[in-house]
């Protein structure tokens, strides 16, 4: 298999490589997220192996996520010295397939490293979303409805595409929160609402049937139909 191996400890990420090699695998290591993330998302990969807690601006969370966010769905085994269960959690939540922590015995590693390599073959990556006339693409970064262009400013396009991901669900003010904002608390302030707002009279205006639905009490959906 080819996998791409992230780790910053220069000890650990040269006994993993050295071991991934002698078992017959081809790895490429980036040292740092930032430059993980690129490899990651330019070159195709059968397994990553990736530390939590990474310099570079992007640690692994926000790596699987982003990774993950444009349709990547390559196999991720986190590498970890945080062994809180909550830690674990968050890390398959944000993407993870598998979760190791430090220290390991490598042959465990290896053995999951190949079980997840020998999972089917994801899915060709989505690179447009729809909903009934409403289409998002993920590549050109555009909004059309019935064919007509809709200018969103780059908040607004995360919102919207993190709604038609979870179409006909209804997404709670926390999950807008943490994934379009990154605020991983609650800032009490009407931003959710103003963003929703103006999205809102972007997309439906002029039209018969509204997309975007107020959920009361809960959040936001939007669907086909009222």
């Amino acid at each position: 298999m080819r996998i791409l191996l992230v780790e910053d400890d220069v000890e650990v990420a040269r006994f993993v490589k050295k071991g991934l090699q002698e078992a017959g695998h081809t790895v490429e290591h980036a040292a740092n997220g930032r430059d993980g993330l690129f490899l990651a998302a330019s070159e195709g990969f059968d397994v990553l192996v990736l530390d939590r807690m990474l310099p570079g601006g992007v640690d692994g969370v926000r790596l699987v996520e982003t990774l993950r966010g444009q349709g990547n769905r390559c196999p991720v085994l986190f590498l970890s010295a945080l062994t809180a269960v909550d830690e674990r959690v968050k890390g398959l939540k944000a993407g993870g397939d598998d979760y190791l922590t430090k220290p390991f015995a490598f042959a465990e590693l290896l053995a999951r490293v190949e079980a997840l390599g020998r999972r089917p073959s994801a899915e060709v990556p989505t690179t447009r979303l729809k909903v009934a006339d409403l289409e998002l693409d993920l590549l050109s970064r555009t909004v059309t409805r019935a064919g007509r262009k809709i200018e969103v400013q780059p908040r607004e396009f995360r919102l919207l595409e993190h709604l038609m991901r979870h179409a006909g669900q209804v997404v709670t003010r926390t999950m807008l929160l943490e994934k379009v904002w990154d605020y991983h608390f609650d800032p009490q302030t009407n931003v959710i609402d103003v963003h929703v707002s103006r999205l809102r009279h972007k997309l439906d205006k002029g039209f018969d049937k509204p997309l975007i639905h107020t959920v009361r009490n809960a959040g936001y959906m939007i669907r086909a139909q009222a």
